[in-house]
C-alpha cells in the first residue's frame, strides 16, 4: 500500500451530493424530508445533483417539482436509460463542489455517514468510502456473491479495490478531475476511483434495507457489472484462455502417445472413444478462448466509435451563464460538453 502524506484542510466550500434515480417515485415521500433536513443542518453549503436515468414512472415530475421548490436541488434528465454507472458519471460531470458524495436514492446509505466522511476529508483523504459492516435486507445469495466478488477482484485484478464497498463514497475535487478525464465506455466507477490512486480510507456503517420500491440491481446485473470490472482492469481472462489451451495441448499429446501405443499393439478400435473425448475438449477450449478474445475485440470496437457516454435531454437549476434555468444539452462527449 502506498504511504501518503496527509495535509489537513477545511470543510468543503460546497459539497455536491450526486444521486441517480431510476423508477423511484415511491421513495420521494421518505427521501425528501430526510434529505432536506440533512441539507438544512449541514455545516457546509450543499447542492444535490439528481440524475433521472430514463425512468418510466413519474420520477422526473417529482424531481422537477422538487427543484422548483429548492434551488439547492438540481436535476439532469437523460434522454433514455443509460444505466447506473453512466447516470452517476453524468452527475459527477455536472457537480461543482470541492467534495462530491456519490450515493443511491433508496435511503439504504444513511446521510449521517456523510459527516464522518467529511471529517476524514478534513484530515486530508481524497477518497472516503462507505464500507458496509452490515447489509440489512439482502439475501444470502447476494451477500455471498458480493463477498466473493470483492476478494476475487483484489486477488486477481485490482489490489487497491477496498472490500465490501459500493458506490457510496466522498471524493475530493482533484480526484474527480482525474476521474472525469477517464472517458472509457465500459465503466466500473469503484475500480476507476481506486485506480486513480489518491489517499483513500473507509468509514464503516450499517447499511439499511431499501425504504421503498424494489432493487434496480438484480443478480444478473451484478454479474454483468462483475464481468465489466474483470475485463476492464486486466487481461487475465485472455491469459487464462491461453493456460486452458496449454492444458488441452498436454492432454492431446498424452492421448496421441496412447493412440500410437494402441496402434502398434493392434488395438486401434478401442481408441475411438478417447479420440472423440479429446476432439470435444479441444473444440470446447478453442471456442472458449475465441469467445473471450471476441469479448475484448468487441469492447475495442465499441470504444473506437467514441460515442458520448450519455445524452442529457433537459436540466433544471443547472443553467450556464446566459442560459435559462431549463436548457438542452445534446451530449457530453469524451472531450467535453457539446451543446
Amino acid at each position: 500500500m502506498v504511504h501518503n502524506v496527509l495535509t489537513p484542510r477545511p470543510d468543503p466550500k460546497l459539497l455536491s451530493i450526486v444521486m441517480p434515480f431510476y423508477n423511484e417515485e415511491e421513495i420521494f415521500s421518505l427521501l425528501r424530508p430526510e434529505l432536506t433536513e440533512f441539507l438544512d443542518k449541514s455545516p457546509c453549503p450543499c447542492e444535490v445533483i439528481a440524475v433521472n436515468d430514463g425512468s418510466s414512472d413519474r420520477t422526473i415530475e417529482k424531481l422537477v417539482a422538487w427543484s422548483k421548490d429548492d434551488s439547492r436541488f438540481k436535476v439532469l434528465n437523460l434522454s433514455r436509460n443509460f444505466g447506473h454507472q453512466y447516470a452517476s458519471t453524468a452527475g459527477i460531470d455536472h457537480s461543482s463542489g470541492d467534495a462530491i458524495v456519490l450515493m443511491d436514492s433508496d435511503l439504504q446509505d444513511p446521510f449521517e455517514v456523510i459527516h464522518e466522511m467529511v471529517a476524514e476529508y478534513r484530515d486530508g483523504y481524497d477518497v472516503v468510502c462507505g464500507q458496509r459492516a452490515v447489509r440489512a435486507g439482502e439475501g444470502i445469495l447476494k451477500k455471498s456473491s458480493a463477498w466473493l466478488f470483492y476478494r476475487f477482484m483484489r486477488m486477481f485484478f485490482l489490489k487497491s479495490l477496498p472490500q465490501d464497498v459500493g458506490d457510496f463514497r466522498l471524493m475530493s475535487r482533484r480526484c474527480i478531475n482525474s476521474l472525469i478525464s477517464m472517458r472509457e465506455l465500459h465503466r466500473f466507477l469503484r475500480g476507476m476511483v481506486a485506480w486513480v490512486g489518491y489517499p483513500q480510507t473507509c468509514v464503516r456503517y450499517q447499511r439499511r434495507p431499501r425504504a421503498a420500491g424494489v432493487t434496480k440491481y438484480p443478480l444478473w446485473k451484478m454479474f454483468r457489472l462483475a464481468w465489466t470490472a474483470a475485463v476492464s482492469f486486466s487481461a487475465l481472462p485472455l491469459r487464462l484462455s491461453f493456460l486452458g489451451a496449454g492444458v488441452m495441448t498436454l492432454v492431446a499429446i498424452e492421448e496421441a502417445v496412447r493412440a500410437l501405443v494402441a496402434h502398434f499393439s493392434g488395438k486401434t478400435v478401442p481408441g475411438w472413444t478417447s479420440l472423440m473425448v479429446v476432439l470435444s475438449l479441444s473444440n470446447a477450449a478453442l471456442m472458449i478462448a475465441v469467445g473471450i478474445l471476441g469479448e475484448y475485440v468487441g469492447r475495442i470496437y465499441e470504444e473506437g466509435k467514441a460515442r458520448p457516454l450519455y445524452v442529457v435531454a433537459e436540466a433544471w437549476n443547472l443553467a450556464q451563464p446566459g442560459e435559462s434555468d431549463k436548457h438542452e444539452v445534446l451530449a457530453i462527449t469524451r472531450d467535453g460538453i457539446t451543446c
